[in-house]
């Protein structure tokens, strides 16, 4: 489920909430997109520092 929190009128920019049954998401959100169960070119380190909300973990 989404939950809609802000939106600028202008840009149609907006932020919210994901929820999935593995936990919620702020959106935006960075979300790597792995192949086979990994991220290429994005170690788990950078990950990490990135604060990616999903990852293969």
């Amino acid at each position: 489920m989404f939950e809609l929190l802000a939106q600028d009128t202008r840009s149609k920019a907006r932020c919210g909430r994901l929820a999935t049954a593995h936990g919620v998401i702020e959106t935006p959100a960075f979300i790597p997109v792995g192949t086979q169960g990994t991220v290429k070119a994005v170690t788990p380190r950078e990950l990490r520092e990135l604060k990616a909300q999903i990852s293969d973990r």
